[in-house]
C-alpha cells in the first residue's frame, strides 16, 4: 500500500479516508442545495470533489471540474474570464456535437459576459446535454465543480455578478424546472464574507456549507492496510498517529508513510514493538522527522505553508500573532492537552489554573479568527479557539511567536481581550 503525502488522491484511492463530509456533500448535491467547502489548505478538498463527482457519475449525472486557477489572473478580463467558463462547460460536455460554437458566441454579440454565461447556460447547456439513465423522460442533474476558488480573488475586476448569477440560477428553479437539473459546489481557502459583501445579493446565505473535520480514528481504518505489513501492533501505531496529527489529512499520511519506510530499512523489513513502547516510538518518529529542523525536512511543503499564510501581509501578522499568543497562553496556563478516549485525537479540557483571566479564546466572527483558521493552525472546538495537533503547538509555540513579533515591531497590537470561565 501507498500513501499520498500531497495532491488530491484519486476516487479509488485505498487509503482515501470517508468522512462525514462526504455523505453530506452527496446528499446535499442530490437534494439541489448549493455547497461550498472552504477550509485551509491540505485538508482533503480536492479528494472530496473527486471523489463525489466520480459518484455522481457512476449514476448517471453529468459533471464538469473546472480548475480557478486555470480561468485566469491578474491580467485577465472580465469578457476572457466569462467565455474561459463556456468554452470549458462546453468542451467537457462535448457540446460540439449539438452547437456550432463560434456562430452562437456571434449572435451573442452586446450582452455582458455575465448575460452571455446566463444565455449559454439557458440556451445551450440544459436542452442539449442529457444524463446517461434518464427518468420520466427528463435528464438527470449537471454538476458544476469549481476549484481553487479563492484564486477569483486575485482578479482585477469584482466577482460579484458571477455569485450573484449562481444565486439567481437557484431562484430559477421555482419559474423554470429545467434549472433543477444545475447544480454547484465550489471548493476553495476562502470565506463567504470574501466574495460578496452585500448580504443581500449573496449566494452563500441559501447555500450549504459543507464542514470538513480531521480524520476521527474510527474512520481511519483504512489506513491499517499499509501498516499492518510495516510494523507490529498497527492499531495502537495507528492511534499515536492520529494523537500527533489531530487527524489532520495530510500530516496522517506522511506520518504513516514515514512508518513505511522506516520498516523498509529494517532488514525483516517489520518494525517490531515491545508492548507498551508504541507511543514513545511514534514520538520519536515525529520529532526526528517532522518536528526537528521542520523547515528543512518539510517536504513536500505544508508547515512553511502554514507559516508563510500567517507572515505574508505584515500589517495583519501582528494581530494574527497576538490572537495566536491568546490562544497558546491559554493553553500553556489554563488548559491540560489530553487523549479523547473515543477518538485519541488532540483534545483540550479547562483545569484550575492560578491565572483565570487567561482562559480559552471564544469563537467570533471577526477578520482575524477568520484568517487564522484558514491557515489551518487552529480549529473550532466547543465554541473556542485550539490548536489543531501537537505537531503545530511544538514547532509553532511561544517561543516561535515572539521571535517573528520581534521581527515585525513596531506592529498594530490587537486589542487583547480575556475572557473568564463561570
Amino acid at each position: 500500500m501507498r500513501y499520498q503525502v500531497g495532491g488530491s488522491l484519486h476516487s479509488d484511492d485505498p487509503s482515501y479516508i470517508v468522512r462525514q463530509a462526504d455523505e453530506k456533500l452527496y446528499a446535499s448535491l442530490k437534494g439541489g442545495d448549493f455547497c461550498y467547502v472552504f477550509n485551509s489548505r491540505q485538508m482533503g478538498k480536492s479528494s472530496l470533489l473527486q471523489r463525489i463527482s466520480c459518484r455522481l457519475k457512476s449514476e448517471g449525472y453529468k459533471c464538469v471540474y473546472l480548475d480557478a486557477t486555470q480561468l485566469g489572473s491578474e491580467d485577465t478580463t472580465s469578457a476572457q474570464w466569462y467565455k474561459g467558463i463556456i468554452v470549458s462547460i462546453f468542451y467537457a460536455l462535448n457540446l460540439a456535437e449539438h452547437i456550432n460554437f463560434k456562430q452562437w458566441w456571434d449572435m451573442q454579440a452586446g450582452l455582458s459576459p455575465v448575460q452571455k454565461l446566463h444565455q449559454f447556460v439557458e440556451e445551450v447547456l440544459l436542452p442539449n446535454v442529457k444524463s446517461d439513465c434518464e427518468t420520466d423522460g427528463k435528464g438527470k442533474g449537471i454538476f458544476i465543480f469549481i476549484d481553487e476558488i479563492d484564486s477569483l480573488l486575485s482578479l482585477n475586476f469584482p466577482v460579484n455578478d458571477f455569485f450573484a448569477w449562481i444565486r439567481h440560477c437557484y431562484n430559477q428553479q421555482a419559474h423554470d424546472p429545467n434549472f433543477q437539473r444545475l447544480g454547484f459546489a465550489l471548493f476553495g481557502v476562502a470565506s463567504p464574507s470574501d466574495f460578496i459583501a452585500d448580504k443581500c445579493r449573496t449566494p452563500f446565505n441559501i447555500g450549504t456549507a459543507i464542514e470538513l473535520y480531521g480524520f476521527r480514528l474510527y474512520e481511519a481504518s483504512p489506513l491499517l492496510n499499509g501498516l499492518k505489513e510495516a510494523i507490529s501492533q498497527p492499531e495502537v501505531v495507528l492511534q499515536e498517529v492520529i494523537y500527533w496529527t489531530g487527524g489532520q489529512p495530510f500530516l496522517t499520511q506522511k506520518l504513516c508513510q514515514l512508518v513505511l519506510q522506516t520498516a523498509l530499512k529494517t532488514s525483516e523489513q517489520k518494525i517490531v514493538l515491545s508492548p507498551k513502547t508504541e507511543a514513545y516510538w511514534v514520538e520519536e518518529l515525529v520529532r526526528s522527522h517532522i518536528i526537528q529542523d521542520w523547515e528543512s525536512q518539510d517536504e513536500p511543503e505544508h508547515l512553511r505553508t502554514i507559516r508563510s499564510r500567517l507572515l505574508f501581509n505584515q500589517q495583519q501578522a501582528g494581530r494574527l500573532l497576538a490572537l495566536y499568543q491568546q490562544v497558546l497562553q491559554a493553553e500553556d496556563v489554563g488548559i491540560r492537552g489530553e487523549r479523547e478516549d473515543t477518538s485519541n485525537s488532540w483534545r483540550v479540557y479547562v483545569s484550575q489554573s492560578p491565572h483565570p483571566l487567561l482562559s480559552p479564546v471564544p469563537t467570533d466572527d471577526s477578520r482575524e479568527q477568520t484568517e487564522l483558521l484558514l491557515s489551518g493552525l487552529v480549529e473550532k472546538y466547543n465554541g473556542y479557539l485550539r490548536i489543531k495537533n501537537p505537531i503545530y503547538r511544538s514547532i509553532f509555540n511561544s517561543e516561535w511567536v515572539s521571535r517573528q513579533l520581534d521581527n515585525l515591531r513596531p506592529y498594530p497590537i490587537l486589542d487583547f481581550k480575556f475572557w473568564i470561565l463561570d
